[in-house]
């Protein structure tokens, strides 16, 4: 019997993974050693060799950039040249001329719904090749109901070509809660969405009450227009007591977490948001901005504030950074709503979803 032989846009996989990149690592690693996957061969399309050690995958190398172009052309003939049964783009798009079935994951339409948030040309080349990709999809998967929602509505396609599959989570080791100190923390890849001006001013609040606090901002800023993050905070009066830091490594993250009192996620939109999952797992209590993602995901074990109350944020960080009966209280309730998010789960939907549009 033939393996089904399954293409996959892999170049998420190089470097530092974060975002797209730890959705299809996690996938991957578990597709890879399920007791069938000898049925399998993963085509692994990247524009440099995959340091990687997984059964059953093909690295097919197609050298130049990572962007559009290399998609649009590059990966595209690469596929082309290959007998795929079908393709898999985790991140949003894939060549327009793919004579594949195509599964594609979409997390979100923040640049077709808010394009301010995003440069003009950027805007328009992702809201294009999202919405074709969508409308040329055999399944659609992506993380949330409210996501559905979304891409139904400004891409003009069916729900019933949409697969909700929730992300997985995968647990940090952290450290004793005696170990807890005055440490708000915020990680995950800075966009102008998240509203960290707004944290940082609720920070500045904060420490009125609790003049040992500090905040931690961690990820890459990718704002536009460009927040100056360490301004922000210089000329609100706490420059001293904020740290901004482009990147942390696996190990500074977990440290984070095991000393961390309070997380704190502003996010007007998400299609899914990853981050505060993650911390509540590692037993730091979360607060979070009131949308309609963050009612599905985190239901009840997070503080939810008003978009935009910036007193609200702040009375709810010195509650948990004051209260380890709140904090305990939040946590005790996690696992419930924890145990929604397994990636064996979404691994095994994901994998199903695009082996049923494949070609047999």
């Amino acid at each position: 019997m033939n393996r089904l032989r399954i293409g996959v846009d892999a170049r998420e996989l190089l470097g530092a993974r974060t975002g797209v990149g730890r959705y299809l690592g996690e996938l991957m690693t578990r597709w890879t050693s399920r007791a069938d996957a000898a049925g399998r061969e993963f085509l692994l399309y990247a524009p440099e060799p995959l340091a990687l050690d997984w059964p059953h995958t093909t690295t097919r190398v197609a050298p130049g950039g990572r962007g559009t172009w290399w998609e649009q052309t590059t990966l595209g003939s690469a596929v082309r040249g290959d007998a795929l049964d079908v393709f898999f783009a985790p991140a949003y798009t894939a060549p327009l001329r793919l004579e594949a079935p195509l599964a594609v994951t979409i997390h979100d339409v923040s640049f077709s719904r808010r394009p301010e948030w995003f440069r003009p040309r950027e805007r328009h080349r992702r809201h294009l090749l999202t919405r074709s990709a969508a409308r040329r999809a055999g399944v659609i998967i992506t993380v949330s109901e409210f996501s559905r929602g979304e891409i139904a509505e400004v891409y003009g396609v069916p729900s019933t070509r949409i697969r909700v599959i929730h992300n997985g989570l995968s647990p940090r080791r952290v450290g004793a809660a005696a170990a807890r100190e005055p440490l708000v923390l915020f990680t995950g890849s800075i966009f102008n969405r998240r509203r960290v001006p707004d944290l940082i001013a609720a920070f500045a609040t904060v420490v009125a009450s609790v003049p040992q606090a500090r905040l931690v901002i961690a990820g890459d800023n990718r704002t536009w227009p460009f927040e100056d993050l360490a301004a922000i905070a210089a000329a609100l009066g706490v420059g001293d007591r904020v740290r901004v830091v482009d990147y942390v490594t696996d190990a500074e993250r977990d440290d984070l977490y095991a000393r961390a009192s309070a997380f704190a996620f502003l996010s007007e939109y998400e299609g899914f948001g990853f981050t505060p999952l993650e911390a509540i797992a590692a037993g730091v209590p979360a607060v979070v901005a009131e949308t309609a993602v963050a009612r599905e995901i985190y239901g009840d074990v997070v503080t939810r504030v008003p978009i935009g109350d910036i007193d609200a944020t702040a009375r709810a960080l010195v509650q948990l950074l004051t209260s380890r009966e709140q904090a305990a209280a939040q946590i005790a309730a996690a696992p419930a709503r924890l145990d929604r998010y397994s990636w064996e789960r979404a691994a095994a939907d994901t994998l199903s979803a695009i082996e049923g549009i494949a070609r047999r």
